[in-house]
């Protein structure tokens, strides 16, 4: 279905600078594994509320994750640590925008901070109805927006090409089990 507007218009461009959002959260027990260090899927839900957030500033609209593109975990996150998330639309498209988010541990006690984590998110603006809409365009402004619109761009044509090796492989699965089937 394509996207639409009440108005049928696009809206207005926005800067990159607009999207921006920070989270801090402080490490409890309660986030950690066994060993004291910030579960892999408490990361994620943070870092998918701070990209959420950056979506919705673009879009003005309800958005909903259509992908966790890519994640890296660069090291542990420990209980006490001050985690500090950054997130800013990298690109739009018709309905969708990457959005990517850096993350930070801050030792409360020392004030040292190492970059932890960096993910690539794709989120999809909808209606109230779920219907998709159009976002704003994106307006990169620095050099380093500039890269990051134009990586976007790279790593939505792979995810378009991976996502049409599975569809194939998908097909492929069903002839095979089709064939075995008509074979008993």
């Amino acid at each position: 279905m394509s996207p639409t507007n009440s108005t049928e218009t696009t809206p207005p461009a926005r800067t990159v600078a607009s999207t921006q959002s920070e989270m801090t959260e402080i490490i409890l027990p309660n986030d950690a594994n066994v060993l004291g260090n910030l579960l892999g899927g408490r990361l994620m839900h943070f870092i998918d509320l701070t990209a959420g957030i950056a979506a919705y500033r673009h879009s003005r609209s309800f958005v909903v994750t259509a992908a966790m593109d890519h994640i890296d975990f660069i090291g542990p996150v420990h209980v006490g640590s001050l985690l500090t998330l950054r997130s800013s639309v990298n690109r739009a498209f018709t309905s969708s925008m990457e959005v990517g988010v850096k993350v930070w541990a801050e030792n409360a006690l020392d004030g040292r901070r190492l970059h932890v984590a960096s993910a690539y998110l794709v989120f999809v603006a909808i209606d109230k109805d779920g219907q998709r809409v159009r976002v704003p365009r994106l307006l990169p402004e620095t050099a380093d927006q500039q890269r990051r619109y134009a990586d976007a761009l790279l790593r939505r044509e792979h995810r378009e090409a991976e996502s049409a090796r599975r569809k194939q492989g998908r097909i492929a699965a069903a002839a095979r089990e089709n064939s075995e089937t008509a074979n008993l």
